[in-house]
């Protein structure tokens, strides 16, 4: 699904422009063909457009992510949140990655068939009940009032599926267990506070975060979809965790999950770079990515999209991506 360096030519090109040009119709007609790919270069290149951060990125990147996300049949309107092309400054050059949306997990799930029923939420102070993990049964008394819900503190978090079969999956995670994994395993999060020489390090603890004790200069500090959507990111997790572990996965599914949050390279293999880098003026920022290792230990968890964050109190360019859609 990668572009050909042949295309790597024309990077700095107008996207509008290169996705015209002979050699990238030949690349998006080959994949997808015919009204398809007429279609495509329409729905990419006003996408493109409307997103600057977006348009700075290498244009091959930026062709990969979307092929990939066209030939999943899922949109890349950031409204719907299915996919998203998100910028990342990887050795100095700005690429798009390809980050499958929450909604992208449930489109694919629900298209293979297998699934009658899967939920995800968030469960408010005071409702559980209980929640036995070996016999995976739930009790709990949900709040009827649903903006007195809203605006109750999240204590855990649920998730299930069941089968056409009848075959049912359940887990649950506490707040606190749910905290513990992104701050293991994202770099852009820190539970406790972090101190350092370097004044783009620092970093209040989340408890501080959420009473706002910190510099209002420093806001940019703390972008990432973990500190700003935290109930939002926790079930990201959920779903991609009981799904990995012991959903049935379509191809399709499988190569999503496979790809997401990464680069597409020209021989189609993908690069979840390492968003740890130590570089004095960059900070790396995510909004649903972990680190490589996780890949490799789990294979099953969601987390934020890194990308590239200047030193001073600028927003981050992930940030300024996802503003621009939520605005």
């Amino acid at each position: 699904m990668a572009v050909q360096n042949s295309l790597a030519k024309s990077q700095k090109m107008d996207f509008s422009a290169y996705i015209t040009q002979d050699a990238a119709k030949r690349i998006i007609n080959k994949t997808l063909g015919g009204k398809s790919g007429t279609r495509f270069i329409s729905s990419i290149a006003s996408a493109v457009q409307a997103t600057p951060a977006l348009q700075e990125c290498t244009n091959p990147s930026i062709l990969s992510a979307a092929l990939l996300g066209e030939a999943l049949n899922l949109s890349p309107s950031p409204q719907l949140g299915q996919f998203y092309m998100v910028p990342y400054k990887n050795k100095g050059v700005l690429e798009a990655q390809f980050q499958l949306g929450y909604k992208g997990y449930i489109q694919l799930a629900v298209r293979s068939g297998y699934y009658k029923r899967l939920n995800v939420m968030a469960i408010k102070e005071g409702e559980l009940v209980r929640y036995d993990p070996l016999s995976e049964e739930i009790e709990v008394n949900l709040i009827e009032d649903d903006i007195i819900r809203e605006d109750t503190p999240t204590t855990g978090y649920f998730a299930m599926f069941e089968y056409e079969n009848g075959f049912k999956k359940t887990m649950y995670w506490s707040k606190q267990k749910m905290l513990s994994h992104a701050d293991k395993y994202s770099q852009a999060f820190h539970m406790n506070a972090v101190d350092s020489d370097k004044p783009s390090k620092r970093r209040v603890s989340y408890e501080d975060y959420l009473k706002g004790n910190y510099p209002e200069d420093d806001a940019w500090k703390y972008s990432s979809f973990w500190y700003k959507d935290f109930d939002g990111m926790a079930m990201k997790t959920m779903l991609r965790q009981l799904i990995s572990k012991w959903g049935i996965m379509s191809i399709d599914l499988q190569t999503a999950l496979d790809k997401d949050m990464a680069v597409l390279h020209e021989d189609g293999s993908a690069d979840y770079v390492d968003n740890g880098q130590d570089h004095e003026n960059v900070v790396a920022e995510q909004e649903m990515h972990e680190v490589t290792e996780e890949h490799a230990e789990e294979s099953a968890v969601t987390g934020e999209q890194p990308n590239a964050q200047q030193s001073g109190n600028q927003m981050s360019l992930e940030d300024e991506f996802f503003s621009q859609h939520n605005s």
